[in-house]
């Protein structure tokens, strides 16, 4: 619930900092010189950016939560039994140890949208946030392939 609160406060946060943004964009383009105007267009391409920035992360997120709730309606959503360390980080060793599981399942099952999830809480856990966002991103692209 915490993590859902800082999003919302964060892209909260940006929604202001885009109108602000674009307010002065449009005030520089309302100046009406060569320089102004190119100033202001440039400026308008920052909140332009970042709201589809925004809604990108906004729908993938929604997308794979809705993808958690489902897996663990089935009871197939992985249970967090690593190791930590002292301070609270997932063991190293434990973490690598679940990936080769995971990747091996997924390797055996290449189009369950499940495996793919399941895959990207490992990457996830083995500090490899990229692939696990590509992870998770395959798994989407999977979950809408089978519904569709």
């Amino acid at each position: 619930m915490r993590a859902k609160i800082t999003y919302f406060v964060t892209a909260a946060v940006l929604v202001v900092y885009f109108v602000l943004v674009g307010s002065r964009g449009l005030l520089l383009i309302q100046q009406g010189t060569w320089l102004t105007v190119a100033f202001g267009i440039s400026v308008l391409a920052l909140p332009v950016i970042g709201v589809w920035f925004l809604w990108k992360n906004t729908r993938f997120v929604t997308r794979a939560n809705r993808l958690a709730a489902e897996l663990e309606a089935e009871g197939g959503l992985p249970v967090d039994d690593l190791a930590r360390t002292p301070s609270g980080r997932i063991d190293r060793d434990a973490a690598d140890e679940v990936f080769a599981r995971r990747r091996a399942e997924t390797e055996d099952a290449p189009d369950d949208w499940r495996c793919w999830f399941r895959l990207a809480i490992a990457y996830h856990d083995a500090r490899d946030t990229p692939r696990a966002r590509k992870a998770m991103q395959r798994a989407i692209a999977l979950h809408q392939a089978a519904g569709a």
